[in-house]
C-alpha cells in the first residue's frame, strides 16, 4: 500500500549506525516529531543524534493527510471546561507559533506548502449545538473563527466553524529536505537504555540527554503511557476524478469524513476504528464515496496511527519525574503535523534552557484521573483475559487480525504486527508470539 506522499516524494538514504557513538542530545524516532527536534536542536547549536528503527517516515507521517491548523477538532470548548481560559490559550498559541514556523521555512523549502480555509462541519442538526459552543469557545478566547454556511462543501451541511489561512503541505518532500542536513541513523533500532546510554541492534549510543519520539513511548516502567493513551487507526483515500475542494474540511459526528486536495486529488479521509478493534476502514471511505463521487476514481490508499490521549492534549515535555535527562513528545490525537512543531520548538527551548511559556498545558506530568482512563484499563484487563493464541509483546494482551490491512493488531495500546510477526508499530518491540 503505497500512499500519495511516498509516491511523489525523493526519498534520502541514511547509513545504519556502524560504530559506537555518542552526542549531546539523542533523539528515538525519525517521523515529522523527531526529525523536527533534531532540526531545531541542531539550529540551536546543541549537538545532537537522530536514530530510526526503519527508514525516515516510513510510518505516520507518510499516512497523514498533512494539515496544518490550530484547529484541532472542537479542542478549546473542552480545554476551557477542564482547564479553565489561561490552558485553552496556551494550547493556541503554542499551535499558532508552529504554524507560522511552518510558513517560514515552507519559504525555503519546495514542499507543495498553500495557504487554505479550514472548517468543522456538521450534516446533522443534532451536531450543531457542539459546532455552537466551540464557535462561542473561540470567542471568548480571541481566536479568530466565525461560523460558515460551508456552501464550498461537496456535500450538503447544516454549518460550521471556520478558521482562515491554515496551511497544508507535502510532509515528505519537507522532512526529507530538513533531514538532509542533520545527523541521522536508519535500521539503528533501540532496543533499551541503561541510565542516557542507549543500546542498539549496531551497538550503543551514549548522551546527556534523550528524546523519546517513537510515536508510542516505549519505556513502560516511567511515565505510565500504556494507561494515559489508547491508539487509533485512520484511512485515507486519494481520488481522482472527484470534485474540487478549495479548503480543509473535518467532519463532526457522522461518519467523521475530511476533505481536502492535494496535486489534483481529493483526499477522502475516514473509516477510523480504535487499534485492534472492527471499524469502518477502506471499505467505508469507498462506500460513502460512491454517493457524493459516483464518478471518482481510488488513485492511493493510505492508512495511519495515532495516539490519543486521556484529555485531547499532547503529552510534551520530561518523559517521567523520576527519569532524569528523559522528554517525550506523543499523544497528538490526530494532529501530529501542527503537534510535532509545537513539540519540537517547547523541547528546543526546555533543552537550551529559555523555558516555554505555553508549555505547561502540555504536561505529561498532569492528572492522569479522566473517565477515559478507566475505558483503556477495562480493555486492557479484558483482552488480557481473552483465551487467544496469539499475544502482543508489550504486555501480552490478545491481538486480533485486521482483515483489510493484513495485520495483527493489539488493542490495548496498538501494537501492531505483521503476518510475519515483526513489529509494524510500537509500543512492542520484539516479534510477535503465537
Amino acid at each position: 500500500m503505497q500512499s500519495l506522499w511516498n509516491e511523489t516524494a525523493t526519498r534520502p538514504h541514511f547509513p545504519a549506525q556502524s560504530k559506537n557513538e555518542q552526542t549531546d542530545v539523542l533523539v528515538v524516532g525519525g517521523g515529522i516529531t523527531g526529525i523536527l527536534c533534531a532540526y531545531h536542536l541542531q539550529r540551536a547549536g546543541v549537538p545532537c543524534m537522530l536514530v530510526e528503527g526503519d527508514t525516515l517516515c516510513s510510518h505516520t507521517t507518510a499516512g497523514t493527510t498533512a494539515k496544518i491548523t490550530v484547529q484541532h477538532g472542537l479542542i478549546y470548548a473542552r480545554i476551557r471546561k477542564d482547564y479553565g481560559d489561561n490552558a485553552a490559550r496556551q494550547y493556541y498559541e503554542a499551535n499558532r507559533a508552529a504554524l507560522e514556523a511552518y510558513r517560514n521555512l515552507a519559504k525555503h523549502i519546495d514542499c507543495d506548502f498553500e495557504e487554505k480555509d479550514a472548517m468543522i462541519f456538521a450534516r446533522a442538526q443534532q451536531n450543531m449545538p457542539e459546532i455552537e459552543a466551540e464557535l462561542a469557545a473561540c470567542e471568548a478566547l480571541g481566536i479568530p473563527a466565525a461560523f460558515s454556511d460551508c456552501k464550498t462543501l461537496p456535500l450538503p451541511a447544516k454549518g460550521g466553524i471556520k478558521m482562515q489561512k491554515q496551511a497544508q503541505f507535502h510532509p515528505l518532500k519537507f522532512c526529507f529536505a530538513l533531514a538532509r542536513e542533520l545527523t541521522a541513523f536508519e535500521h539503528t533500532f533501540v532496543r533499551g537504555f541503561d541510565g542516557t546510554r542507549a543500546y542498539t541492534n549496531h551497538g550503543h549510543i551514549d548522551a546527556k540527554r534523550v528524546i523519546i519520539a517513537t510515536h508510542f513511548p516505549f519505556i513502560d516502567r516511567r511515565g505510565l503511557y500504556f494507561m494515559k493513551m489508547y491508539q487509533h487507526r485512520s484511512y485515507v483515500l486519494a481520488l481522482e476524478n472527484a470534485p474540487r475542494v478549495d479548503g480543509m474540511f473535518l467532519e463532526h459526528g457522522g461518519g467523521a469524513f475530511s476533505f481536502r486536495e492535494a496535486q489534483g486529488l481529493m483526499l477522502l479521509g475516514g473509516g477510523g476504528h480504535k487499534t485492534g478493534t472492527k471499524g469502518g476502514g477502506f471499505s467505508a471511505l469507498e462506500s460513502f464515496a460512491g454517493t457524493p463521487f459516483p464518478h471518482s476514481r481510488i488513485r492511493y490508499r493510505q492508512a495511519a496511527q495515532d495516539c490519543m490521549s486521556l484529555d485531547g492534549i499532547p503529552y510534551i515535555g520530561k518523559y517521567a519525574p523520576k527519569l532524569e535527562n528523559f522528554y517525550v513528545a506523543t499523544g497528538f490525537n490526530k494532529w501530529g503535523m501542527t503537534s510535532a512543531m509545537t513539540a519540537a520548538q517547547i523541547l528546543t527551548d526546555m533543552l537550551t534552557g529559555r523555558g516555554n511559556e505555553n508549555a505547561p498545558v502540555f504536561s505529561p506530568q498532569r492528572s492522569i484521573f479522566k473517565p477515559q482512563l478507566l475505558v483503556n484499563g477495562v480493555s486492557t484487563v479484558g483482552n488480557l483475559l481473552l483465551p487467544l493464541p496469539r499475544r502482543c509483546t508489550h504486555l501480552g494482551c490478545a491481538l486480533h487480525y485486521n482483515r483489510q490491512e493484513h495485520s495483527w493488531d493489539c488493542p490495548c495500546h496498538g501494537s501492531r504486527f505483521d503476518e510475519r510477526g515483526n513489529v509494524l508499530e510500537n509500543p512492542a518491540n520484539r516479534p510477535r508470539r503465537g
